[in-house]
């Protein structure tokens, strides 16, 4: 691992987006998003389930205010419990002093001002600011003196706090704290919320480490990890580094933290637990970091996970764990990884299933877990510029996490489906976690300010640097400043991705400035072409690890035209994957397609491509540029078949070839199904 070439993501301030497309999903979720999540987070939608959030918060807060004494052990009060959700008895009238909600909730405020300080960054907005203010005042307000800062044990008494690091998330509330914290003190300059992120990272840096007496604990849903990183690069302080190496370091190994936890917690509470009840590859604890070799457990954890571990080897140049990162990753990428982006074949868990096993209907594919994919593959990008990072990014973001969200912010999924019967979700228990329509929010609002947080910070998956070094990931039209030893330049773009494999590339400086630019050659690409137009001669271009190199002295009218063919690619899954032997699914350029009944009818089933008249390259088929959702998309029109369904309704015949009508079949992107209404819809067609 070359530490010389490690790279870290370009600051928002130095970016400014104009691509239509992108800046159309930033736009929406400045204007739209951000203003509806801050009503959910305060119960404020009809018809959405209740966020508690900020009740929480009030609620803590209002303790810490009559509590002199704000270490005292708190009496907890007698709740009505759904699983691991806290209800009031009566919904209309909960009371002001209790904790509702799951025992995370404190993380929806943290997502939604991380999305708020990314937005801040590159779009002021005073009013949205004095509300982000206010509401860290009242977050900072529930904070205890000695730093802890959690809601649930603040409300319901400190007496049984990081007793259950497991699976009750004061870690993970903590990364995503810090997370929120360090992107509003980058965007306004105030470092209020920075300073109580700050102290709850130090109550834990205070209290676990490898020292006698000390917990010998970790995260049960990872975040801290990488979240811990972050602050030690906002704040230079080493600690923060050391916390985060020492989680990891010391996930998996024996004896297992997670099961001596389990059987101090069962001694506490009188009971006897003859074997432990928990599942520790779910956690991905059941070995040590740096010998694991297979994505397992719940898929947002992994993927968290495997983000810090990335970071955490860019930080201290640690190559056995590097290895274990491209391990992970290509184990993912090999054996798990679906057409659309995503991953967790199964909602048992919300996990990775087996090598393979990718169902379409049943699939799980949560939104977050595609978020935290994007954050693994950006932080091994960071480590190497490999395009095998970059593509599976790319495939994430414009494919599932967009899908997440729709084209009017108003509703999501939490789940991520390849095929929808929707009478088949509304009688099949099997499917209840399918969704056929988004939903307005969730108990378990987990997916919803995540998309807001990775959408207004997308042009940081876009660009990141090096001294020497200004590598493009993704192609959106827009401006990037870059500092050289030499001087700087403003690095202009003008790309119509995802439709169009054009780019142009143009060059702002004062005076030569001398340096490399690096551009990922997409995997989608059928061939690909580029041309430097330079006053000073000698650029030097070298191609490494699917990255362009162009190195020479850059000044003003310099510039670069890049063309990648986009070619409709007609893909087969390995015949290992039982679900799709037999079918195809269509992708052009990053973007997956789908058959939705809306364009096609009902009983996709029937459809059938008509692989002949396809060719290698998707000559056969048309693509039609139409503004159908309210923005342009292409469509894609493939020749086809529609099966025939005989007259009798018997349910068994003697076997006989299906008659067939020839049809064309109408394919759009898979993020904007759902947007018409109710109807099946399937990414894999009978081929």
């Amino acid at each position: 691992m070359n530490q010389k070439q490690h790279s870290a993501p370009v600051a928002l301030r130095s970016i400014h987006v104009t691509d239509e497309f992108w800046q159309r999903e930033m736009e929406l979720v400045r204007k739209e998003v951000i203003p509806y999540q801050w009503e959910v987070l305060n119960d404020r939608v009809k018809d959405a389930a209740p966020s508690w959030c900020m009740h929480n918060f009030r609620a803590a807060a209002k303790l810490m205010r009559e509590k002199k004494d704000k270490g005292a052990t708190f009496v907890a009060p007698t709740y009505t419990f759904r699983g691991f959700e806290a209800l009031p008895e009566d919904p209309e009238h909960p009371e002001e002093d209790r904790f509702y909600g799951f025992v995370f909730q404190d993380t929806d405020f943290s997502k939604w001002i991380e999305a708020v300080g990314y937005s801040l960054a590159v779009h002021p907005d005073a009013e949205l600011e004095k509300t982000a203010d206010e509401a860290i005042d009242l977050v900072c307000a529930a904070q205890m003196e000695n730093g802890y800062l959690d809601t649930y044990y603040i409300i319901n008494g400190m007496d049984a706090a990081l007793t259950n690091l497991r699976d009750n998330h004061e870690l993970y509330c903590l990364g995503h704290l810090a997370e929120g914290a360090v992107a509003y003190y980058q965007a306004t300059g105030k470092d209020k919320l920075l300073r109580a992120a700050c102290r709850y990272a130090d109550f834990f840096a205070e209290r676990f480490g490898p020292e006698e007496g000390k917990c010998k604990g970790y995260p049960g849903h990872e975040i801290a990890e990488m979240a811990l990183i972050r602050l030690y690069e906002a704040t230079g302080e080493q600690r923060y580094l050391d916390l985060s190496r020492y989680f990891i370091d010391q996930r998996g190994q024996e004896p297992n933290y997670f099961i001596e936890e389990e059987f101090a917690r069962a001694a506490r509470e009188g009971k006897t637990l003859r074997a432990p009840k928990g599942n520790m590859a779910y956690h991905q604890a059941h070995k040590p970091v740096r010998e694991q070799d297979e994505a397992v457990g719940h898929a947002v954890r992994a993927v968290y996970l495997y983000a810090g571990m990335a970071d955490t080897a860019r930080m201290t140049g640690d190559e056995r764990l590097f290895d274990a990162c491209e391990k992970l990753f290509n184990n993912i990428v090999n054996q798990k990884l679906y057409i659309t982006g995503g991953i967790g074949g199964t909602h048992m868990g919300e996990s990775f299933s087996y090598p393979y096993d990718l169902p379409n209907d049943s699939a799980y594919s949560e939104t977050c877990a595609a978020i935290g994919l994007a954050f693994f593959t950006r932080r091994m990008l960071q480590i190497k510029a490999d395009s095998r990072y970059g593509d599976v990014m790319e495939q994430a973001l414009y494919n599932t996490v967009l899908a997440g969200m729709a084209l009017d912010g108003k509703s999501f999924f939490y789940v991520n489906p390849l095929s929808v019967v929707p009478e088949a979700c509304a009688k099949d228990e099997r499917l209840q976690h399918v969704k056929p329509v988004r939903q307005k929010w969730f108990g378990c609002a987990c997916c919803p300010p995540n998309i807001a947080r990775m959408v207004t910070s997308v042009a940081q998956y876009a660009y990141t640097e090096s001294e020497d070094t200004l590598y493009t990931h993704l192609y959106m039209s827009g401006e990037v400043d870059k500092r050289f030893a030499g001087g700087a330049i403003r690095m202009k773009t003008a790309s119509r991705m995802p439709w169009d494999g054009h780019v142009s590339v143009s060059i702002e400086a004062q005076k030569p400035v001398s340096g490399t630019l690096a551009f990922r050659i997409p995997g989608w690409s059928g061939a690909c072409s580029a041309k430097a137009s330079c006053a000073q001669e000698g650029t030097q271009t070298e191609m490494r690890d699917g990255y362009l190199y162009l190195t020479g002295t850059w000044q003003e009218g310099d510039g670069i035209e890049l063309d990648f063919t986009m070619p409709v690619r007609m893909l087969a899954a390995n015949p290992r994957v039982r679900e799709d032997l037999g079918k195809v699914a269509f992708t052009r350029g990053p973007v997956t397609y789908c058959a939705e009944e809306a364009d096609n009818g009902d009983m996709l089933h029937l459809l059938r491509v008509d692989a002949a008249k396809v060719g290698r390259d998707g000559e056969g088929v048309a693509v039609e540029m139409e503004e159908k959702f309210g923005h342009p998309t292409a469509a894609l029109v493939v020749p086809g078949y529609r099966a025939v369904l005989p007259e009798a309704e018997g349910l068994y015949a003697a076997a006989a070839p299906l008659e067939e009508r020839e049809t064309t079949i109408r394919l759009i992107p898979y993020y904007a199904w759902a947007n018409r209404g109710l109807g099946e819809m399937s990414v894999w067609l009978r081929g």
